[in-house]
């Protein structure tokens, strides 16, 4: 079972993400967007979505530097273990709460606006769910390990960071994931079934990049004059048709 769930599982979900991006790409170009829907609803989404994305942010960077960093480096910087653990609850805590309220106004937005609502598919439903536990797993495992000390003193550094990074250098352990407190391994479960699922919702649009706004052409925007109602270098407006204007021979 540690081997099915430590190796094979990370693995089939890496290939399905990267499978099932590539497929999406090719065959719904049209459909690789966030379908905006600003014009519905703004009042809740300028809350809501500010506070998770820049939530993400936070969490993301703290995963890179919890999971991708290894210990012996953070150790060379004279970084102590307590040290470490104050920066990751000042960090990450808060991260994760921010978005997790993102989440909550952006989901509450989606429900009560009936046009949004109607533009939510059945895989972003499914999305919500596993993203939404996620956050909340990753929320507690942060104030479990690092504040409370519940399960005793584990020190993720030294089994998931670890396991993690031997996914990528093809060299996993599944020893350590098994000896992890439970709530570490749900939270990497539910995390890889959301990565298999991310092809397939709203999230691609985290990998598009407007580079075309690098190089498109100016806007040129004219003025307007208020008293005659025409635009600057533009005649008037006429009523009807225009007359056919009769020459003399």
């Amino acid at each position: 079972m540690a081997l099915f769930l430590w190796v094979i599982v990370p693995y089939v979900c890496l290939a399905i993400f990267v499978a099932g991006h590539i497929w999406r790409y090719r065959y719904d170009k049209f459909g690789w967007t966030t379908r905006s829907s600003q014009l519905y609803e703004n009042n809740l989404l300028r809350w809501g979505s500010p506070m998770f994305h820049f939530g993400m942010l936070g969490v993301i960077a703290g995963h890179i530097i919890g999971l991708v960093i290894p210990k012996v480096w953070t150790d060379a910087l004279g970084i102590s273990e307590h040290g470490y653990h104050v920066i990751a609850l000042a960090g990450g805590i808060p991260a994760g709460l921010i978005a997790l309220a993102g989440m909550v106004i952006l989901i509450y937005r989606r429900r009560v606006t009936g046009p949004v609502f109607s533009a939510t598919t059945r895989m972003d439903k499914v999305m919500y769910v596993f993203l939404g536990v996620t956050i909340v797993l990753g929320v507690w495992n942060t104030l479990a390990s690092g504040l409370f000390h519940l399960g005793g003193e584990y020190n993720y550094r030294d089994g998931v960071s670890i396991w993690f990074r031997g996914v990528w250098t093809f060299r996993p352990n599944p020893s350590l994931m098994a000896d992890a407190p439970w709530s570490f391994q749900v939270h990497a479960l539910v995390a890889m079934v959301l990565f298999a699922l991310w092809p397939f919702t709203r999230l691609v649009h985290v990998f598009s990049a407007p580079l075309g706004y690098l190089t498109r052409p100016y806007i040129v925007y004219r003025s307007r004059d208020e008293r005659s109602g025409r635009g600057t270098g533009s005649r008037a407006p006429g009523r009807g048709w225009d007359k056919p204007t009769l020459q003399k021979k």
